[in-house]
């Protein structure tokens, strides 16, 4: 029997009785009779019915047992009460299965990232919150002025905005070691597009965000998700200032710092003779590192270094007398450049090699 609404009896029948009891002998509502108003709110939270159906169904309730009559101030207070009971409970169901749900995709987004859950049932949850790991993913991360948080604000402004425009489309959003974390199918290029967007205007268009290669399969959601986290760590060596890197762009960095002792050698070899300079290496590094980030061109390189033309040139020749190597000589200038780039990647000389 329904209570209206949609709303079954079971859901009104405590009320009524309060009604009733109340009615007839002037009392309060009981602290037993409001309890089992919060459990029975939080059963029809469970069982997915909606506050708004629910209010109005115990309304409806309060009408047919007055049947119009006019109604005591105390018969109104117990309904207050236990329509308020019956709310707390409703809430009380919602905010747990919210708790639940977050604590569930904390837990699948670490699996998944991290790569440490079986496949066949890391694909079974997957399906929960949306993704088909059969399928090509590719991942994004976004890195703000301050930590993201799961619960922050965010998160919740770049949800609801990449689900008012992509709506149903697969898409998961988390947080990872402060990092904001987007999984999207691989052929949605808009979507990481959107999300890089998005995650910079949540933070007043600062921070940077990186994005990783498509790959297919579970593991493939681990490559690309290393590969975003290691776009950002080229970033802060190499000094990228974004506001977007993708790791398709950066393939060339990786390939270079992957043999760290040939890399070590062709640094000290071309550039170990920068010691001998005035205040040491790191004046000509730096005018190396300006130059080539501009170009080549000399008078740019010059404003970032906050120098005179004449200044920079007397640094290049500087450079080309100690090394032998010419940064103006195309041919010679990829050795520089590439033992420039391994510096910044091995932390020379800061760190000894």
């Amino acid at each position: 029997m329904a209570a209206g609404q949609g709303i079954p009896e079971e859901y009104v029948a405590g009320f009524v009785r309060i009604l009733d009891g109340v009615t007839a002998s002037g009392r309060r509502a009981g602290r037993d009779e409001l309890d089992e108003r919060r459990t029975c709110g939080e059963k029809a939270a469970e069982a997915g019915y909606g506050l708004r159906s629910l209010v109005g169904a115990h309304l409806a309730a309060t009408r047919a047992a007055l049947g119009g009559r006019i109604t005591p101030d105390h018969v109104m207070a117990a309904v207050e009460q236990a329509v308020d009971a019956f709310a707390e409970g409703h809430e009380r169901a919602q905010r747990l299965a919210v708790r639940q749900e977050e604590a569930a995709r904390r837990e699948f987004i670490d699996d998944l990232l991290l790569g440490r859950s079986d496949l066949g049932r890391l694909s079974e949850r997957a399906a929960r919150f949306g993704l088909h790991l059969a399928h090509a993913h590719a991942v994004a991360v976004a890195r703000g002025p301050e930590p993201y948080e799961d619960t922050g604000r965010a998160i919740r402004r770049v949800e609801a905005a990449l689900t008012g425009r992509f709506g149903d489309r697969s898409v998961l959003l988390s947080t990872k070691d402060g990092l904001l974390v987007c999984v999207a199918s691989g052929d949605e290029d808009d979507v990481l597009n959107a999300f890089a967007t998005q995650a910079r205007a949540a933070s007043d268009d600062h921070g940077l965000v990186a994005i990783g290669r498509p790959h297919p399969g579970a593991g493939g959601v681990v490559t690309s998700y290393e590969e975003a986290r290691g776009a950002l760590d080229l970033a802060d060596r190499l000094g990228f200032e974004g506001p977007v890197l993708r790791a398709a762009d950066l393939l060339v960095f990786p390939v270079l710092a992957r043999d760290r002792a040939a890399m070590a050698d062709l640094v000290l070899s071309v550039l170990g003779p920068l010691r001998a300079g005035r205040g040491g290496p790191r004046p000509l590094l730096d005018t190396l590192t300006a130059y080539f980030d501009s170009g080549c061109v000399g008078a740019e390189a010059a404003r970032r270094l906050n120098l005179s033309v004449r200044a920079l040139t007397y640094r290049l020749e500087r450079i080309h007398r100690l090394t032998g190597t010419d940064p103006g000589d195309p041919v010679q200038r990829y050795t520089l450049q590439t033992a420039v780039i391994g510096a910044r990647l091995l932390d020379w000389p800061e760190r000894p090699l």
